[in-house]
Formats: C-alpha cells, sequence, structure tokens
C-alpha cells in the first residue's frame, strides 16, 4: 500500500512537471511570437533617420588570391621577403597589405526608408572608380550616399572598397561565378543590422538590385552582371563613364534583358573620356536589333528602357559623379527610377 501511494505520489509529480514544462514552453512560444510581432512592426515602419556604417564584410572584393581572367595568370604575381603582390596594367606594383586587404564595405539607409512594399524597395550597388577610399571618396568628396539620400528613392546602398587608392579597376571576389549573389546575401545581413530589426534580413534578401559603376568600377560591374548569380533580382544598371571594357559583356545582358520578365533598364552617362565605347556598345546593340530609348528632357527610366546620354564636351571624368549634364547627376539618375515607390517623390531632373 505503501509503495502504491508513492508510485502515485511520483505520477502526479511527473504530471505536474510535465504541466510546468508544457506552460513554459508556451510562454516561450508567445514570447517569441510577440517579438516577431514586434520586429515585423519595426521593419514595415519606415526608418526614423538615416544609418550609415562601414562593415567588414566576408565576401568582400579583396583579399584575392586567384587568376586574372584577363591574362589568365594568377593575379597576385608578385612574392618576396612574405610580401605579397599585384602587377597593375599601368605597370605599378601594387602590395596586397596596402592596396587589396581592405574588406570593409558601405552601407546607407535613408531616412524613410519603407520596406512595407518589397516589391516597390530596391537595393543599389555602388562600384567606385580608380584612386577611391570609401569614406573620402565614396562618403565625402563623391557624396554618394548623400545623392541616393536626396533622389528620394527608396533603396538602401551597399559600395564594397575595391583597390585602395590605386589606379586599378580589378574586380577581385567578383571575377568569381556566383560571387554576386553572396554578396548580396552578406550585404543583406548587415544591412538588417544597421536598420536594427533583424527580421529586415528576410526582406533586404529579396530586394530588386540596381548596379551603379562610375570610371574603373566597370569591371566588377561586368562580372556582377555576367557571372554573378543574381539572375531576376536585377532591375538596372547606371554606368556613369564607366564604359572602358568589358563591352561584349554589356551587350549581352543589355540584350538578355529585353527578354526578361522583369524587364531591367541600362542607362550610360559619357563624357569625351569614355566616348568612343559608348558609341561602339549603342552601335553593337543597333545591330543587334535592340531599340535605344533617347534621353527625355524629363529624365525618367522606365522598365526596358535602354538609354545612352553624352555629358557635353569639356566634362570633367574625375567630377561625373558630382558635376556632368547636371549638378549630383546621381541623384537625378536614382530620381528617375520608375517602379519603386520612393521616399519621397523630388522633381523631375532635367536633362541641361
Amino acid at each position: 500500500m505503501t509503495r502504491r501511494k508513492a508510485g502515485l505520489g511520483g505520477l502526479a509529480l511527473a504530471v505536474a512537471m510535465l504541466l510546468v514544462t508544457s506552460a513554459e514552453a508556451g510562454e516561450r512560444q508567445g514570447a517569441a511570437g510577440e517579438g516577431k510581432a514586434a520586429c515585423a512592426a519595426q521593419a514595415v515602419r519606415p526608418l526614423p533617420a538615416a544609418r550609415r556604417a562601414l562593415a567588414s564584410f566576408d565576401n568582400s572584393a579583396f583579399p584575392y588570391d586567384g587568376i586574372n581572367p584577363a591574362d589568365g595568370r594568377s593575379f597576385l604575381d608578385y612574392d618576396k621577403d612574405g610580401q605579397r603582390g599585384h602587377t597593375s596594367p599601368r605597370g605599378s606594383l601594387l602590395l596586397e597589405a596596402d592596396t587589396y586587404s581592405d574588406r570593409r564595405s558601405l552601407l546607407f539607409l535613408p531616412r524613410g526608408l519603407d520596406l512595407s512594399r518589397p516589391d516597390k524597395a530596391l537595393i543599389v550597388v555602388f562600384f567606385h572608380g580608380n584612386l577611391a577610399r570609401l569614406d573620402a571618396d565614396v562618403v565625402r568628396r563623391q557624396r554618394v550616399p548623400q545623392q541616393l539620400a536626396d533622389s528620394g528613392l527608396n533603396a538602401a546602398l551597399v559600395a564594397p572598397q575595391l583597390a585602395v587608392n590605386a589606379a586599378d579597376s580589378s574586380a577581385g571576389n567578383f571575377w568569381r561565378p556566383g560571387f554576386f549573389r553572396q554578396y548580396l546575401a552578406e550585404a543583406a545581413e548587415r544591412l538588417a543590422g544597421l536598420h536594427g530589426a533583424p527580421c529586415t534580413r528576410a526582406l533586404l534578401d529579396q530586394l530588386g538590385v540596381v548596379v551603379v559603376a562610375y570610371s574603373g568600377g566597370y569591371n566588377p560591374a561586368a562580372y556582377a552582371l555576367a557571372v554573378g548569380g543574381a539572375g531576376a533580382r536585377l532591375r538596372g544598371v547606371v554606368l556613369l563613364d564607366a564604359l572602358y571594357g568589358e563591352t561584349d559583356k554589356f551587350a549581352a545582358w543589355v540584350e538578355g534583358a529585353q527578354t526578361s520578365a522583369e524587364r531591367p533598364f541600362f542607362f550610360s552617362a559619357y563624357s569625351d573620356s569614355s566616348r568612343a565605347e559608348n558609341m561602339a556598345l549603342q552601335q553593337q546593340l543597333l545591330t543587334a536589333g535592340i531599340e535605344l530609348t533617347p534621353p527625355r528632357r524629363t529624365m525618367r527610366l522606365h522598365p526596358g528602357d535602354v538609354s545612352f546620354l553624352f555629358a557635353g564636351a569639356g566634362i570633367d571624368h574625375r567630377d561625373f559623379v558630382t558635376h556632368a549634364w547636371v549638378r549630383d547627376p546621381l541623384r537625378a539618375v536614382l530620381s528617375a527610377i520608375e517602379g519603386s515607390r520612393s521616399v519621397r517623390r523630388p522633381a523631375p531632373s532635367p536633362l541641361r
């Protein structure tokens, strides 16, 4: 009898413990659900203030220890006394430690960024040119984040550091097939951290992408389009005096874009510096039967547009991102993108 009572007591205790455990699990699930709901509410609320950061990426353009597709040889062709380096096309020896080791990317979220409709938001990827640093040149001299903010485009910005302050357009890991897709996935994670709502990562990881390249940024941009693996996420390409090579890759992308469901746009503005290459690409596209959209007096970029704009004689290539056919041409181009709700739609930007 004593043993039976003890058995019943043990059973009662076990049932009680199970009930407590179930209740605790229910509370945890409820708290998790509330946390997800709170995160979702924070995610879809327009961002109250702009946020900017320089973040180290695992998937960065450099360091790069692979083949240079330009000549099929090792990119790092110098190794002496523990120092490795690359001989640039201009013949300069550039050491890896100084030029090809910065893993950072610039992240920027404008005030008012609205992720409540992911189909109406974008990620702008900016590939800078030669002799540039993210903080000194992309942020301060070219004012890329400010121009995005002023455009009113509902978009986040990410800009990888390429060769640091060097006359070199090498793409590094962006030469690798599928790397651009990996970079975008990490960018979504880093941008979500900057946003402050972890659940925005899934939203950011599905946004359409606009690639913007200035000057030597043409090389990573061309490979991002040709082998990057972003596929249907690409919504448009903007070249700012940036067509200095890889013309066939840009032509192939434009031709393929004309038959895709997303119908991404292509826009190239140029000075005398890249005029020959831009004229050659236009002729190549016309020969392939691609209809070119003439620049409008009031600039608008619609899905499927393929447009070229000569900025005018005497335009300084080095200042092209801030002074070309208009002041702040990047702002003008981004504000012209149709099909994405803007944070606030500015007045149309005139071509002249």
